[in-house]
């Protein structure tokens, strides 16, 4: 239940990205914003050019339900060009339907139980003196930290993300967007 809610919240995040990205370039902020609130974080992923391929994962590892719950959720949403940094194959390999529990494994790794807007990241980066521990609904922990004036998220294998958009909200999350996709760690 809790992967299905994770991956859920992860599509919504990729979604809701082109959402948040229209209103910051926008001078109707407030307009915008206000229209972000009435769909939630799915709706807003599935509105997003660049996250087909972070929607049309969620769908193959059936998480639309979850993502589309009450939440709160925090999604952690990689672009199509973060999907498009993993190897050669691997987006097409993980979308079958023989490997659905690892897709849902690693989406459920870009979510984060609660609604942390970029504030509330900032505020544990700097209560942790200088890296904050994010526990995923997956389980596995994700190491926030300020690099180069930019909010970046370390994974469990070393991997890195920079977060490229934030407080994308939707009725039941945030959205943050990444440039990479995060891994879990391997069992």
């Amino acid at each position: 239940m809790k992967r299905l809610l994770l991956l859920t919240l992860l599509t919504v995040g990729l979604f809701s990205f082109q959402t948040v990205q229209a209103q910051c370039t926008s001078s109707g902020t407030s307009k915008a914003k206000t229209a972000s609130y009435e769909k939630d974080i799915v709706d807003i992923a599935m509105g997003s050019a660049d996250h087909q391929t972070l929607v049309a994962a969620v769908k193959a590892a059936e998480l639309v339900s979850t993502l589309k719950s009450d939440g709160p959720f925090t999604v952690f949403a990689p672009t199509d060009a973060a999907f498009g940094l993993l190897p050669d194959g691997t987006v097409a390999t993980l979308l079958k339907p023989e490997n659905i529990g690892l897709l849902q494994t690693i989406l459920t790794y870009h979510v984060v139980a609660g609604s942390l807007d970029s504030g509330a990241v900032i505020n544990a980066i700097k209560a942790g003196n200088g890296k904050a521990t994010l526990t995923t609904v997956q389980g596995g922990t994700l190491t926030a930290m300020i690099v180069d004036g930019n909010v970046m998220l370390m994974d469990e294998n070393g991997g890195k993300a920079t977060v490229t958009a934030v407080d994308l909200k939707g009725s039941n999350g945030v959205i943050h967007v990444i440039d990479r996709v995060i891994m879990p760690a391997k069992k």
